[in-house]
């Protein structure tokens, strides 16, 4: 009997995902926990029994020194070696939104050189908060548990999500190291441009991965489009069973299994 691997969401104040991201990897076929993050602090050990942790979107510590800038202090301080033994066992560590912007603050992503700042999320072109639906594509990355190829369509909701590296041959390495696990897409093809790139971001890169492909973050909520109503289309679109975001997370759930 196979079991369902053991994820934990990890929530701190301003965390407002955190529900959805349980509901969507529970549906996913995950044993699923919510836990607050000092919990986690205090015995990084907690860690050892987990197979998939899960930093959800939000607005963690209110952004006050800037998206995620306070909670990815405190994953640099705390929890670095806790979480690169949960890759080294062969689990994954997922950022989605805030969380997302956690890892690269922390230096989790790209992870070239593990806990050295390369990339950052910047404040939208538009100059102000994004809340609307994009179309992705899985490419073709490190993390080959993804289903590469795949376009969907999922919500973004963020002010700073502009996908920025230190500089160009730091952009043209993520890019030749298969780093790069998604991007912004436009409706029938050509250069995606805003909305369909809502923020800005370099090479309309959307979320991206580390070395090993099992750490992984990006911009918009998968788990915000789980059910088959969610999408905003849904009632022109009978025949749909569940919301492609499902698939994705599914997708992160089997790899932990396995």
């Amino acid at each position: 009997m196979v079991t369902a691997p053991r994820a934990l969401v990890l929530r701190c104040a301003g965390t407002n995902c955190d529900r959805e991201a349980l509901d969507g990897f529970a549906r996913a076929g995950a044993r699923v926990d919510l836990v607050h993050v000092r919990r986690i602090y205090q015995r990084p050990e907690t860690l050892r029994e987990t197979d998939l942790v899960v930093f959800p979107g939000g607005f963690s510590y209110g952004d006050d020194l800037g998206a995620g800038t306070i909670q990815a202090l405190e994953t640099r301080l705390f929890l670095l070696e806790a979480l690169g033994e949960v890759v080294a066992r062969g689990g994954l560590v997922v950022g989605i939104c805030n969380g997302f912007q956690v890892l690269v603050k922390s230096g989790l992503l790209p992870g070239r050189r593990r806990g050295e700042v390369e990339v950052t999320l910047a404040g939208n072109d538009s100059n102000r908060f994004e809340d609307r639906w994009v179309r992705l594509r899985v490419e073709d990355s490190r993390a080959v548990h993804l289903p590469r190829g795949l376009e969907f369509d999922v919500p973004v909701a963020h002010g700073e999500g502009k996908f920025v590296a230190k500089d160009e041959a730091t952009l043209d390495a993520i890019r030749a190291e298969r780093l790069v696990a998604f991007r912004y897409v436009a409706p029938g093809g050509g250069e995606p441009a805003f909305p369909w790139n809502p923020n800005g971001s370099q090479d309309a890169i959307a979320g991206i991965c580390d070395p090993t492909g099992r750490i992984l973050g990006l911009m918009p909520h998968p788990e915000r489009n789980v059910l088959f109503h969610h999408h905003p289309d849904w009632t022109r679109k009978r025949d749909r069973r569940e919301g492609a975001g499902l698939g994705i997370l599914r997708a992160l759930v089997d790899a932990a299994r396995r």
